[in-house]
């Protein structure tokens, strides 16, 4: 029973939920990153370079049978080996849209936790007990 009592502490705790939300929410977000690469961006970057479509990018790594069509699907669905460079080129630019994205986020995050600047800190007070033996101290000096 102590084991599971341990388990069901450890599961309850929050930042194993806000984990549990986190890895949620990032796999919705990287649906949604690979959407905006591969629906919007790619083609636009296509566009600029002459209609070019990344993910039929590759090369062969075998020979090349006869009557399997030229493309990443075919030859991946024949067994082909394949050198898929444009998958990675693709997958680049998810990540470096992802983490710019990320970026921006914990950028403005951190912006709005900084606190306005704090008024400049006083001295402490001054004991009581020192108070008045500085001004015994002083007292005496005038008689000196």
């Amino acid at each position: 029973m102590g084991m599971m009592q341990e388990f069901r502490e450890f599961a309850i705790k929050g930042n194993v939920m806000d984990l549990a939300v986190g890895v949620i929410i990032g796999g919705a977000f990287g649906k949604i990153v690979d959407s905006v690469v591969n629906d919007l961006i790619m083609p636009l970057v296509g566009l600029f370079f002459g209609k070019l479509d990344f993910s039929n990018l590759f090369v062969v790594l075998g020979t090349m049978p006869e009557g399997v069509p030229r493309t990443l699907d075919a030859l991946k669905k024949a067994g082909i080996p394949v050198f898929a460079y444009g998958n990675f080129i693709t997958v680049a630019v998810n990540f470096v849209i992802l983490a710019f994205i990320i970026f921006m986020m914990v950028k403005q995050i951190n912006r709005l936790k900084r606190e306005a600047p704090a008024a400049p800190e006083q001295a402490p007070a001054t004991p009581e007990d020192i108070q008045l033996l500085r001004e015994i101290r002083d007292s005496l000096n005038r008689k000196a």
